[in-house]
């Protein structure tokens, strides 16, 4: 067995209803006057006020940054930080989707520690510390909650990440009444985008140890389970629990067996087209997977265990591997069909001549690529792309 070291959030609270024990969990973090980061969707939906009346309730002071976008820029953590500064906060909580909960992350970081984003790009350049971190996601997808990973854009189609140990927060919470009502298509791409993390940290070729292997299938087994139902009904409290909790279990898998070629392949879209990070993913996976099966294919059959029911027979014999396999890969094809997700990239209306310049997007991706069980090469993603469209 390889060495491997595992590291995750310091807790994490799985209960409906948790979010409206918020000034408890807070005090218990020494937080008693935080900077609440969120979106204007989270806002407009009244997921704020829940939180705002809790604390009021609780006779905390608090103040509120509701100004995050999708693939935050600079500017929005740089803006989120100067209020943290003015409001002199002693806490920071993120609640939203994955944009949300890393720009918590980096303010809680740099409110404390003084550095500059821009020093902090890259692996472990942090020096810290950070304030008191609580993060509360009302989306099953990203993982952040339990990541050690934030990613800011920093040009009109590039991307910097942040992987720090001090951006695990000290409190995850997942409560899924906050998800209740969450549309249709954003719960699809966001449980499509968990389950990928799932897939590829099991695939991992780099740092796949046993603890995230058992995550990331169960992970799967809940997401392939709740998914439908989640979708298709957005009052459904189970199915949104359960898909918390997915997304949650995938988040530590791959924050400790990173992800590889579906991502580095979905990055360029959202850089270039601001396609939905969930949906980029989407748009690719079954084409890498097909990429993937000579040199993955026993995993895909172990992976298959979990999303399809048991082993099918034919003749009284058990599927092959290789059998077992291409139905893991025709699972994830027939489920983005029946989440009424777009499927091709043409329908993105991405014009085929841009494809060239995706794949050596793609390509600059290494920190992500050298994960892939299969070496991927300039021409491999561009036919993958091509396959895709």
């Amino acid at each position: 067995m390889r060495n491997f070291t595992f590291t995750t959030s310091k807790s994490i609270i799985v209960e409906v209803g948790a979010a409206k024990r918020i000034a408890e969990i807070c005090r218990e973090q020494g937080i008693y006057n935080p900077l609440i980061v969120t979106d204007p969707g989270i806002e407009k939906a009244g997921v704020l006020d829940v939180l705002c009346d809790c604390l009021r309730a609780e006779k905390m002071t608090f103040a509120t940054f509701a100004k995050v976008v999708a693939d935050p820029p600079e500017v929005v953590v740089k803006e989120a930080l100067a209020l943290a500064a003015s409001e002199r906060v002693d806490g920071v909580i993120g609640l939203g989707g994955g944009s949300s909960l890393d720009t918590a992350k980096l303010v809680a970081l740099l409110a404390k520690s003084g550095e500059s984003l821009q020093a902090i790009y890259g692996v472990e350049q942090a020096r810290g510390p950070r304030l008191p971190l609580v993060l509360i996601p009302t989306t099953a997808g990203t993982g952040s909650e339990v990541t050690a990973v934030a990613i800011v854009t920093t040009g009109a189609t590039s991307k910097m990440g942040v992987v720090s140990k001090f951006l695990y927060p000290d409190v995850a919470i997942l409560d899924a009444e906050l998800t209740l009502g969450l549309p249709p298509a954003i719960t699809a791409m966001t449980g499509v985008d968990a389950m990928v993390h799932a897939v590829e940290a099991y695939t991992s070729v780099r740092q796949k140890n046993p603890y995230s292997d058992l995550l990331a299938g169960e992970a799967l087994r809940l997401m392939s389970t709740h998914i439908l139902n989640a979708t298709r009904d957005g009052s459904n409290l189970e199915a949104r629990q359960g898909m918390m909790l997915g997304a949650c279990l995938a988040g530590q898998a791959f924050a400790n067996a990173p992800v590889a070629a579906v991502h580095a392949l979905a990055y360029p879209l959202g850089g270039h087209y601001h396609i939905p990070h969930g949906l980029s993913n989407s748009l690719i996976l079954p084409q890498v997977l097909a990429f993937n099966a000579p040199a993955a294919e026993e995993l895909y059959a172990e992976l298959a265990e979990f999303v399809i029911p048991p082993l099918s027979l034919d003749l009284g014999k058990p599927s092959s591997t290789s059998e077992r396999c291409q139905q893991f890969i025709d699972y994830f094809v027939s489920l983005i069909k029946s989440l009424a997700l777009p499927s091709r990239l043409s329908e993105m209306d991405i014009p085929e001549k841009d494809l060239p310049i995706l794949a050596e997007d793609a390509m600059k991706q290494q920190r992500l690529l050298v994960n892939n069980p299969r070496p991927v090469t300039a021409a491999d993603a561009l036919a993958i792309y091509r396959a895709a469209y």
